[in-house]
């Protein structure tokens, strides 16, 4: 007699097992249980049908694995949640005595720590795993760094986490590893390249965060004790990695004030001298250093002025500028330019991560109060800039305070510029000088925060006139969606992105938006308009469609096959019965037209010049309209003559990625269409 198979011994009723009986065989709590998931990383698992892994006849509706259970029951965590269970209970009845004196000195010494450090080398056995799972960690941080201190939030957990940001930010600026960013409406988006893996993280902007109810923040406090954790782990390596001692020293007093990045001082045997001295003081210099430059600063000022004041060069000395800037320059990059037809086709060289990651190094940047301070100085600090000022109510920490510094290069302000008009009567002479000028110093240029990051993402200096104060800034798009061939790119124009049928409906759109402006101007001028029927073909004074007779009728007609031998006579008869009874409709309509908006009706002969001029308007938009659809109705034909000779199976699949491709390009025509109505209101 065959063995009697138990039931729930094998299959999915083995490898699963329910939550509550996973808090059973681990004897904790609830709360406990999900805190020690989320260290050991292990989630809750789908099973392909949970009436047979629930074993009983009602479904669960969390599963995990079985081993992962199995896994858990040798955790060392265990035990400590265990003492601390014990401990609560040592507590509760030293209260209930009323022994409140040895209630406090247990909470005080015998609350068991628990570390995490051996489950992060569990869960990551080399550095490359820890960097490749640092995203989540670091926008969760940020978040926290950013949130005001509550019960459930305390100011020590907040802390951390802003130290622990900023020490990472410090060893991107460093080493020059950030790579792209992007401004949204969630935040600001940043990627960095460390050790060959991308690591994209999003900060919230710097706002006042609003703490809501329905968000249970015992659990992220469970993720961030662990990102925390992470996170210290991974600086340690990344500092230890290129000399620098961790953790840097940090200085209470400037970060009271404000200072943030400035708070750190980096120390060890990877940073040169003239680096840590330009970080330690922050580009500041003493008096006589600063009298020094003040004098040079005035003696290369007095030089500019007079070279101002030279009269423009003559043709020969541009001849000789010309010949110059025809010349290749020495530090050029090469381009592989296509020899002959059919040739292999090589990538440009483009300028390499180290150039592009000192983009801001020979310049000077002052950033007014209304700009965003701490993105602005991490992302110039990471390119290479090491001289960034900054009004004093925005922290301490700043190369200089005074706005009018002369070796400013480069200021980024977030407001229009001042107009002369606005200079109060009892301001100084050098206030009204600045104000003439539109509150700028000469030799600055000034440029709105969008600037900054067009340029990382582009990896070169753009045009400063574009963003400058006032200016329609370009769009700021995002540096990790490329745009595909059909789909809308707003920084081509667009007679390159529009097909021909879309130019000519934009055409004839325009036309008619201009002949409705005619006639509204005519309307309010009390003149009486050229033949308001002519205009507006084709709608009666309610607004409703009004057609002849003849063309229902000529539309159920039906052209008898004549065969292919017809010659060009005949065809030559037809077409011009055609275009007369053509004529002939087209005045039948008119004439409806006429009757229903209340107006006299003339005929072709004794029109009047305006009225000739709207027809023959109308004739031509109409004919534009007609070879329009035969064109889209030809290439329908052929699309389903085409389709004839597939299969049905790749039938339904091209149908598919027709209609997908049709909806993006409605999309795609939708924003130019709002994009040409921008460009036709200028």
């Amino acid at each position: 007699m065959p063995k009697i198979k138990k039931k729930g011994t094998s299959g999915q009723a083995k490898n699963f097992i329910t939550r509550t009986q996973a808090v059973r065989k681990l004897q904790i709590s609830l709360p406990d249980f999900r805190r020690l998931c989320i260290y050991k990383g292990i989630y809750p698992r789908e099973p392909r049908n949970k009436k047979k892994a629930s074993k009983t006849s009602t479904p669960s509706t969390t599963f995990y694995y079985t081993k992962d259970i199995q896994y858990l029951l040798h955790e060392p965590i265990l035990n400590k949640f265990r003492d601390h269970k014990a401990l609560a209970k040592k507590i509760a009845r030293s209260l209930g005595r009323g022994e409140v004196g040895d209630a406090a000195r247990l909470e005080r010494t015998a609350k068991p720590r628990i570390s995490l450090d051996h489950i992060i080398k569990e869960r990551y056995p080399t550095f490359v795993d820890a960097l490749r799972d640092l995203d989540d960690a670091l926008s969760l941080l940020f978040l926290f760094a950013s949130l005001p201190s509550t019960s459930t939030v305390p100011p020590k957990t907040i802390s951390l986490c802003q130290r622990l940001c900023l020490e990472f930010e410090h060893y991107l600026m460093i080493t020059h590893s950030l790579r792209k960013s992007f401004i949204s409406i969630k935040g600001i988006y940043y990627q960095a390249t460390i050790q060959g893996q991308d690591i994209l993280w999003l900060v919230p902007h710097k706002f006042v965060q609003r703490m809501t109810g329905d968000v249970d923040f015992r659990i992220m406090g469970t993720f961030v004790e662990f990102y925390t954790t992470l996170l210290g782990f991974v600086n340690y390596r990344l500092y230890t990695s290129i000399g620098l001692v961790y953790p840097p020293r940090f200085d209470a007093k400037s970060d009271e004030k404000g200072g943030e990045l400035s708070a750190f001082t980096l120390e060890g045997s990877g940073i040169t001298k003239e680096a840590e001295t330009e970080h330690l003081t922050n580009g500041e210099m003493d008096q006589g250093e600063t009298a020094g430059r003040d004098a040079v600063n005035a003696e290369v000022q007095r030089h500019a002025d007079e070279l101002a004041r030279v009269p423009e060069p003559t043709g020969d000395i541009e001849s000789k500028d010309q010949a110059v800037e025809d010349e290749p320059a020495a530090d050029a990059i090469d381009r592989f330019e296509v020899q002959g037809e059919g040739a292999d086709v090589l990538d440009q060289p483009r300028m390499s991560d180290t150039e592009a990651s000192l983009l801001f190094a020979p310049y000077s940047f002052f950033l007014s109060r209304e700009t965003p301070r701490q993105p602005l100085e991490f992302l110039l600090r990471a390119y290479g800039c090491k001289r960034i000022g900054w009004d004093e109510v925005l922290g301490d920490g700043a190369f200089t305070n005074d706005e009018n510094d002369p070796s400013i290069t480069h200021q980024i302000v977030d407001r229009p510029p001042i107009l002369q008009s606005n200079v109060s009567a009892g301001c100084t002479l050098d206030e009204a000088s600045r104000s003439a000028r539109g509150g700028r110093m000469p030799g600055r240029t000034y440029i709105q925060p969008q600037w900054v990051w067009d340029c990382i993402n582009q990896g070169k200096l753009l045009r400063p006139d574009l963003y400058a104060p006032g200016a329609t800034l370009p769009p700021h798009l995002s540096p990790w969606i490329k745009p595909t061939k059909t789909a809308y790119d707003p920084t081509l124009p667009l007679a390159e992105q529009e097909n021909n049928d879309e130019a000519e409906q934009a055409v004839l759109d325009e036309e008619e938006q201009e002949e409705l402006e005619q006639l509204t101007a005519a309307e309010e001028d009390g003149d009486e308009p050229a033949d308001h029927a002519e205009i507006f073909t084709g709608a009666d004074d309610h607004g409703m469609d009004v057609a002849s007779a003849d063309s229902d009728e000529a539309s159920d007609e039906v052209d008898e096959f004549k065969g292919f031998g017809s010659d060009d006579a005949t065809s030559s008869q037809a077409a011009d019965e055609e275009a007369a009874e053509e004529d002939a409709r087209s005045q039948h309509q008119r004439e409806l037209e006429a009757e229903a908006g209340g107006l006299p009706f003339t005929d072709g002969g004794t029109d009047s010049k305006a009225n000739r001029t709207a027809r023959a308007g109308n004739n031509t938009r109409g004919d534009l309209r007609k070879k329009a659809a035969r064109r889209k109705r030809e290439e329908e034909e052929e699309l389903e003559r085409r389709k004839m000779m597939m299969s049905k199976k790749k039938r339904k699949l091209f149908d598919k990625m027709a209609y997908s491709n049709r909806q993006k390009d409605d999309e795609a025509a939708k924003l130019r269409g709002k994009r040409r109505k921008l460009e036709r209101g200028k």
